[in-house]
């Protein structure tokens, strides 16, 4: 997990071809959000990435079977 933490500090990613080039698993789940396998698939990682201002909010983090009981596409962020 901190080392998927280091790397997504560390990136400057205009689109999702960009993410692609780092996370080679992630996945496009509509309204700008991503779905990144962390440790194998056991864990994963919904965000939501804002290119045009190099913005990323985390919006789930969870195991994989927490993954399946909620809508990706539709998470909201909360403060």
């Amino acid at each position: 997990m901190l080392s998927w933490f280091d790397m997504a500090s560390d990136a400057d990613w205009s689109n999702f071809h960009d993410v692609r080039k780092t996370f080679n698993s992630v996945d496009a789940v509509g309204n700008d959000r991503y779905v990144f396998n962390v440790k194998g698939n056991k864990y994963r990682i919904v965000a939501l990435i804002i290119f045009s201002t190099r913005t990323m909010y985390i919006l789930f983090i969870g195991t994989h079977s927490a993954y399946n009981k909620i809508d990706a596409s539709k998470i909201k962020y909360q403060k």
